[in-house]
Formats: structure tokens, C-alpha cells, sequence
């Protein structure tokens, strides 16, 4: 099979019951600029979807349409409903959330006090609940922060960076902190932008492990990566990304043989 140009679809069943993110037809505009051009794709529970090209083809301009944050044309679908008008809130709310090239932590909360707030949100006791039993939201606290705590060393973070802040922690681990913690919030569709971005050696086998673990607990997530060695390893379907167009989408195999990401992506005459 080779990779499909853009306007087809690849996968070979249609989009049911397992499909968790489908975009069809999106498009972004920036005035008179177009980002992003008729770009459609997939990712089910448990896979991982690559979105990959050279810097300003429009990868991150999908992440942003998809959550909604900039205006688009075109359909989302999160678990087969449209997420037409819906605040970025409220999809996260849903389980659809994402992370960013830089860092973002709560401001003054320790690595496990961000642990904890992620969670808090879901389940938060009501004003009037603190008021008249303090004693609930006192345990329910202390059961927020033991499985915060129990998150964080599942996925490498030792204990005793917990009660550190997290610019204080290995640069690595604050990577690994970030997806953490959007993921501790009841995510369903996680879109990774750049997590390898700035490290290297095991902090990248860290990173491989993580997302692998994600896919296997049937996280659906869609990975926006420059380091091809990282890419090519992990993920099972590829959408290639330039000037705003899908030029490419399908196995990592078959995208690699592809002719126009030879020509678009690594400057090769087709």
C-alpha cells in the first residue's frame, strides 16, 4: 500500500464505535493566509496518530482548530459527536485535551500539588459541601493526593521530586510532567505537541515509554513530533502536513516511500 494523497482515507474499516478523534475537511484561516487546507484524518482508542512536516506546514494550527481555539471550517467528531461550538473547556471536560511546546505548570503548586489540581476539577466538593461536611472534602483530599502521588511514580517521577516545584526538576521530567498531568484529568484523546523538543538519551526512551503505556491503557493520542527516530518508532498511522496541505497518510513504512514527503519534507527531487 502506499501513501494516500490527500482527500483519501487509508484505514480500511469506517469511522465506528472505536474512532475517538475524527477531522474532516479542516480548514484554518489567519486572514488572508490559509494554514490549513482541507486536512482530514483519524485515531481510535489505543492508537497513535503522527502529524508530521516541515515548520510552518500547519501542524499546530490543527491542534488549535480541533480544541477549538482558533475558527475553522470543517467537521470534528469526539467519539462520533460534533464538537462544533463547544468551548475548549468544555471538551476537556469531555476527555479532549493537549499539551504545548512549552511547559505549562500551575504557578507556585509543588509537581504533586499540579498533580492534584488536575483531578481536583473532576472531582471538586461544592461550596456549600465544604461548609456543612469539611470532613468529606478533607478525605476526599487525602485520597486526591495519594493517587496523584501514585500517578507520578507510575510514570517515572520519583518521590522525592514531588514536593519540589516543577521548574526545579530535570528538564526531562518536566516533559514527562506535562503529559502527567493532562492525562490525570479523565483524558480520553490526548494531542501531544513537541514533547521530545529540548531532550535526549533515556529522557527519549522515558518519553517512548510513556506514550507507548498511554496506547496500551487505550488513550487515543495524536503526536506532533520533529525527531523522526522517536516518530518512526512508536506510532502506527502517519499524516504528513506542508503549506498547509495532507500529503501523505498511512503507515510509517509507507509514508517514508512516499514521493512527495520525500520531495516536501527532506528537499528531494520526487
Amino acid at each position: 500500500m502506499s501513501a494516500a494523497p490527500a482527500g483519501s482515507e487509508t484505514k480500511g474499516h469506517a469511522a465506528g464505535a472505536d474512532t475517538a478523534l475524527r477531522v474532516e475537511g479542516l480548514t484554518v484561516r489567519y486572514g488572508s493566509l490559509v494554514a490549513l487546507s482541507d486536512v482530514s484524518w483519524s485515531v481510535d482508542d489505543g492508537e497513535l496518530l503522527g502529524v508530521i512536516g516541515p515548520n510552518g506546514a500547519g501542524k499546530s494550527s490543527s491542534f488549535a482548530a480541533v480544541t477549538n481555539t482558533v475558527r475553522s471550517e470543517g467537521s470534528v467528531y469526539l467519539h462520533g459527536h460534533s464538537t462544533t461550538g463547544l468551548s475548549t473547556e468544555r471538551l476537556a471536560r469531555q476527555g479532549l485535551r493537549r499539551t504545548f511546546q512549552q511547559n505549562s505548570f500551575f504557578s507556585g503548586l509543588t509537581v504533586l500539588e499540579n498533580a492534584m489540581a488536575t483531578s481536583q476539577v473532576e472531582e471538586c466538593t461544592t461550596l456549600l459541601g465544604s461548609i456543612l461536611t469539611p470532613w468529606r472534602e478533607a478525605r476526599q483530599r487525602s485520597a486526591t493526593r495519594k493517587r496523584a502521588g501514585e500517578l507520578l511514580i507510575e510514570f517515572g517521577i520519583d518521590r522525592r521530586y514531588h514536593d519540589l516545584f516543577p521548574d526545579d526538576v530535570p528538564y526531562g521530567l518536566q516533559r514527562i510532567l506535562s503529559i502527567v498531568l493532562a492525562y490525570g484529568g479523565g483524558t480520553r484523546v490526548l494531542l501531544v505537541d513537541e514533547p521530545a523538543a529540548g531532550v535526549g538519551g533515556a529522557d527519549m526512551q522515558s518519553l517512548a515509554d510513556l506514550l507507548r503505556e498511554l496506547r496500551v491503557r487505550g488513550l487515543a493520542m495524536v503526536l506532533i513530533e520533529h525527531h523522526m527516530d522517536l516518530v518512526m518508532e512508536i506510532v502506527d498511522q502517519l499524516v504528513v502536513i506542508d503549506r498547509g496541505r495532507r500529503i501523505a497518510y498511512g503507515s510509517p513504512a509507507d509514508v517514508q516511500r512516499s514521493p512527495a514527503v520525500l520531495e516536501a519534507y527532506l528537499g528531494e527531487a520526487a
